[in-house]
């Protein structure tokens, strides 16, 4: 951990740090993707609004674990954070858990396509790449901003890779035109 705070010492990589947890606190930039895809990709409207629901119940799943867990926020010595935080807790990371639950969910969404939430789907211009990609940025920011452990990080992922995989999940009948 250590070592990813001193890449703060960096202002530049301080400050990419900085914005990408501003744009993540309470899931804000994800929010932002799925409800801009609802808005202009007619064909997949309920579907963007699926993946958006999902992201906010990542992201609200992963605050009532921190209600349960409490577990507080990392004191490094002679080391600030470098922003401020919506709480005291930080079990799981709530922007780690709404992140990967973007990637995946939004991430399998093809602008443009008939294809479903699921990544791989065929058609469109495939959003999985930059999206992970992001969601990893952020996920690292929360370890260089100095708010998380690692741990809190890995946890906030898996829940939202979770909560994407039961929201998507395929339930048999349901969804098939002759079901």
């Amino acid at each position: 951990m250590c070592a990813l705070g001193d890449c703060a010492a960096d202002a530049r990589v301080a400050g990419a740090a900085r914005a990408l947890s501003w744009s993540g606190e309470h899931a804000a930039v994800w929010l932002l993707v799925g409800l801009t895809g609802a808005a202009t990709d007619r064909t997949q409207r309920e579907r963007w609004l699926k993946g958006t629901a999902l992201v906010g119940a990542a992201h609200l799943a992963s605050m009532g674990l921190k209600r349960v867990v409490r577990r507080p926020r990392p004191s490094l010595a002679g080391r600030a954070p470098l922003v401020r935080t919506a709480g005291a807790h930080s079990f799981p990371s709530s922007h780690a858990a709404s992140a990967s639950a973007a990637a995946l969910v939004l991430g399998g969404l093809r602008p443009g396509s008939s294809a479903g939430l699921r990544p791989g789907s065929p058609g469109g211009l495939p959003l999985g790449t930059p999206l992970a990609a992001l969601a990893g940025l952020m996920c690292v920011s929360r370890l260089v901003v100095g708010v998380h452990y690692p741990s809190d990080v890995l946890a906030g992922a898996a829940l939202g890779a979770l909560t994407a995989r039961l929201g998507t999940r395929d339930t048999g009948k349901r969804g098939r035109p002759d079901g």
